[in-house]
């Protein structure tokens, strides 16, 4: 199809999605029956006296994922198994027939009353798939869901988020996958919500492809609609209770957005990219693996290649039997605050900016500041060329580049000079920049930055170009450490193809669809 560079930078996302980027990373908390029987996926039958929790403690949660640096945090107030977290008036699997709190517990008004404590925004996970209604599978299925829907939107205060999981294997009950009326639960959520975004299943945020926290290395907010089907999202999410099968990389192609894909399209949409990854290897709480967090090194990678790629990051840490986060995650959450922290603490000082001739109220200087002004070139060249000159001297190991998405996204390739008496030195080459563009190098030690955008799509709106000094050592992984990862990923991508034939196969032969 016949398309320039303006069909694509005239799409821009709106307000609710413009606020969701610049959280950056969120948290979710997996809690439930699961946490009690050792599941991962509940079968909607479990006795509700197993839900107990001696010292629950809300507060606990979210001063912990406040500290490791979420903005925000989406509770798992119904997961598959159909166990409700609040006194839902719809069903009797829930929160009121259990022992906490003699049946007077609403552990959705304590997370929401929590995170409005300690300053941070409130969202809800209610899984679409239930096993335990007896609704499941007929019409009526869906007004049941929207009355669950309308008491979370109306009695918890401002929701920031709504994710809607894509995952079903109602073949294992014998039963049909419900036909969900998504319109309608849209328009719900834009009436009760106007601000929330809904992700996952929904239009404004979607899901990476995989739960093992791998994010491309180009990430595109600016996709080909049909990115946007909720048909094709739940036919790649999970099929059974087997979590690992999901910790592989997208199972679709690894460009989304590129002038030559978007070329073979003719609409488009903002449709920023969230990697959803547990701290742990299930979802939910399990003893036996407390020792299996994952590393510093592992979080702060999935940190870089999400928050730092132009994606969004959503880690997942679950509460334990007794209602409180277990020592181990504490203090890796802690961990990772804290170097994030030092990462990030001091800017260099910028005396000098050179660049382009620049539009009228786009001066270059913007981009130095940590405001949404930004830069951007008069012309368009072949090249856009922005340089900083330092107060003076000092050791740099890593750049944020930000764009100011209300122009849409637009670089597409660029590169990185220190420059050092009159001496450049190339220190990074990159594709995208988009909403966050962590860029991590050696350390060298420089009196300024060149950035040269060498293809971009029109002229560049620059927002950040801030050079930060090495304050603590990253750790991130070495180059042997990253071939085996990569090495790793495609075994298991091999494997999980396998895996999917065979879900096909079965369900084809049970006669679901």
């Amino acid at each position: 199809m016949k398309n320039n560079v303006y069909d694509y930078i005239k799409i821009t996302p709106s307000e609710r999605q413009k606020a969701y980027q610049e959280m950056g990373f969120n948290a979710m908390i997996s809690y439930g029956l699961n946490t009690f029987t050792g599941d991962e996926w509940g079968n909607g039958k479990v006795s509700l006296d197993v839900f107990n929790p001696t010292c629950q403690d809300t507060d606990q949660w979210i001063k912990a994922l406040k500290v490791a640096g979420a903005k925000g945090v989406i509770l798992t107030c119904k997961h598959h198994d159909g166990f409700c977290l609040w006194p839902t008036k719809t069903t009797e699997y829930s929160v009121k027939n259990t022992p906490y709190k003699k049946g007077n517990g609403d552990v959705v008004k304590e997370v929401s009353d929590s995170c409005q404590k300690f300053g941070l925004k409130f969202g809800i996970y209610l899984s679409p798939w239930d096993r335990n209604s007896e609704y499941y599978g007929t019409p009526k299925y869906n007004d049941f869901y929207m009355e669950q829907l309308t008491e979370l939107l109306t009695n918890y205060g401002e929701i920031f988020c709504v994710w809607l999981d894509g995952a079903c294997g109602s073949y294992m009950d014998g039963k049909p996958a419900q036909k969900y009326d998504f319109p309608r639960i849209y328009e719900t959520i834009r009436k009760l919500q106007p601000n929330a975004c809904i992700s996952n299943c929904g239009p404004d945020v979607r899901w990476v492809g995989n739960e093992g926290g791998f994010a491309r290395e180009s990430e595109w907010n600016v996709v080909p609609s049909v990115q946007f089907n909720t048909q094709d999202i739940a036919d790649k999410s999970q099929q059974d209770d087997d979590g690992s099968k999901m910790q592989i990389s997208d199972p679709s192609k690894e460009d989304l957005g590129s002038r030559k894909v978007l070329s073979n399209y003719n609409e488009f949409i903002w449709y920023p990219a969230e990697v959803d990854v547990s701290i742990r290897p299930g979802w939910y709480y399990h003893k036996n693996q407390d020792s299996k967090i994952r590393s510093l090194k592992n979080l702060m990678n999935i940190y870089f290649t999400s928050v730092g790629g132009n994606s969004l990051l959503l880690l997942n840490v679950p509460p334990n039997k007794n209602g409180l986060y277990s020592p181990q995650d504490v203090d890796r959450l802690k961990e990772m605050g804290e170097i994030l922290n030092k990462i990030f603490a001091d800017p260099v000082s910028v005396k000098d900016v050179d660049a382009d001739e620049f539009e009228n109220g786009f001066d270059a200087i913007n981009c130095t500041n940590q405001d949404d002004t930004c830069y951007a070139p008069k012309a368009e060249n072949d090249v856009y060329t922005v340089s900083l000159k330092f107060v003076e001297p000092k050791t740099i190991d890593k750049v944020v580049l930000k764009e100011q998405c209300d122009f849409s996204q637009r670089v597409e390739r660029f590169s990185l000079f220190a420059t050092l008496n009159g001496t450049q030195t190339k220190i990074y080459d990159g594709t995208i920049i988009g909403y966050k563009k962590i860029a991590l190098f050696d350390e060298i030690k420089a009196d300024g930055v060149v950035l040269k955008i060498t293809e971009c799509r029109s002229t560049p709106y620059l927002e950040q170009f801030i050079a930060y000094e090495k304050t603590v050592e990253i750790p991130k992984y070495s180059k042997i450490e990253i071939f085996v990862i990569k090495l790793n990923k495609k075994f298991k991508d091999f494997s999980t193809r396998q895996w999917i034939k065979r879900q096909e196969k079965i369900k084809k032969k049970l006669g679901t669809k």
